[in-house]
């Protein structure tokens, strides 16, 4: 039965039994994108799940008509204004009854076996609190559209292996951190460590909580099986003036917020100048302006974010050296988008369970 509800937080429908995982999707604006993200949703063959879409006051009419009949369990979040992607994730997590917290871009649709393959990696790696998904463009499958964000040494994040060749898809691994559009966080560890950093709107802030996860000793896990097909920048512009201004200070905040002392003030000179590199490609392509005001803000907002992650920088519980390894250190592989992961991670099955049997 999947009556509709009406409370004061938002509308619900479905299944009343707990869910394994909770599937959260911000939409702004999102078109006929997130009919797409929900249809597919509705194939998935596992069933223990809720999806929890949280509106960020969308004004083009695309909540409406929206088919959730088949879902297992679906709440929407209708808000009266725009909290950004970082806002309305933990507004969704808030609300969230999995154990697990799975991010779904509105822009994007998952395979049929999406979930099923996350539980199965779960299984594997008992003690990792956060996984990516493999990410291939909607409209180009054989192009991949990511595999698990990757860090550069000096402070710079990129998408690793977006625009590349599918066939460059690693096997199962180790990688930075999960890029949100496909991201998987245990509930109680994101709870306990504050969620997405509401200050930085969108983008890096999924960068930024997988550094936080990082200090505290946490690792990531890409599941290359775990497969989404992506529409990057979909909805805010692969390029936008928005995107472009919120690319450059939150990836300034991101570094000034978590790099531990020894290896930050090692690194600032290059992290100048490789910033400067990029504000003068910016000019070079028409985009000084935004990249010019993104800088700004972020050099001006750095040192209270570097007083902000002074506690967790103080109390990692991860190795310099450690943390340095899951980093890369050649510019070059950012540059080209390669992929960076480290395979090879060893398993952790559940008291001696089928490493393939999900919990």
């Amino acid at each position: 039965m999947n009556s509709q509800l009406n409370d004061p937080a938002g509308i619900s429908s479905g299944s009343n039994s707990t869910p394994r995982f909770s599937v959260l999707i911000v939409n702004y604006n999102g078109g006929s994108y997130i009919q797409e993200a929900l249809a597919s949703l509705a194939k998935q063959t596992r069933r223990d799940f809720e999806v929890i879409l949280v509106d960020n006051a969308s004004t083009d009419g695309s909540l409406d008509g929206l088919d959730t009949r088949h879902l297992p369990a679906f709440t929407l979040l209708r808000e009266s204004e725009n909290h950004g992607y970082a806002g309305g994730m933990n507004l969704a997590a808030a609300r969230a009854q999995g154990d697990w917290l799975v991010g779904l871009n509105p822009d994007a649709v998952a395979a049929a076996d999406w979930l099923e393959k996350i539980a199965n990696g779960i299984s594997r790696h008992q003690r990792a609190k956060m996984f990516a998904s493999a990410q291939l463009a909607l409209e180009a499958p054989d192009t991949l559209d990511g595999a698990g964000d990757a860090y550069l040494i000096i402070g710079m994040p990129w998408r690793g292996g977006f625009g590349r060749p599918a066939s460059e898809l690693p096997a199962e691994g180790e990688c930075f951190s999960p890029c949100g559009a496909g991201g998987v966080f245990e509930r109680e560890t994101f709870l306990k460590h504050g969620g997405f950093d509401e200050r930085f709107f969108c983008f890096c802030e999924d960068v930024d909580l997988g550094f936080r996860l990082r200090l505290a000793g946490e690792t990531c896990i890409l599941l290359p099986d775990a497969v989404i097909h992506h529409v990057g920048g979909g909805i805010s512009g692969r390029s936008s003036d928005f995107s472009i201004y919120h690319g450059f200070r939150n990836r300034i905040w991101t570094y000034a917020k978590n790099m531990p002392s020894v290896i930050f003030w090692l690194t600032l000179p290059a992290h100048i100048g490789l910033s400067g590199y990029l504000l003068i490609r910016g000019a070079m392509t028409g985009r000084f302006k935004q990249a010019w005001r993104g800088m700004r803000d972020g050099a001006t907002g750095a040192v209270s974010m570097r007083r902000s992650g002074r506690e967790l920088r103080r109390n990692r519980r991860v190795g310099l050296w450690a943390l340095a390894r899951t980093m890369a250190w050649n510019p070059f592989r950012m540059s080209t988008h390669r992929v960076h992961v480290r395979e090879g991670v060893p398993e952790t099955p559940v008291n001696g369970s089928s490493a393939s049997e999900a919990r």
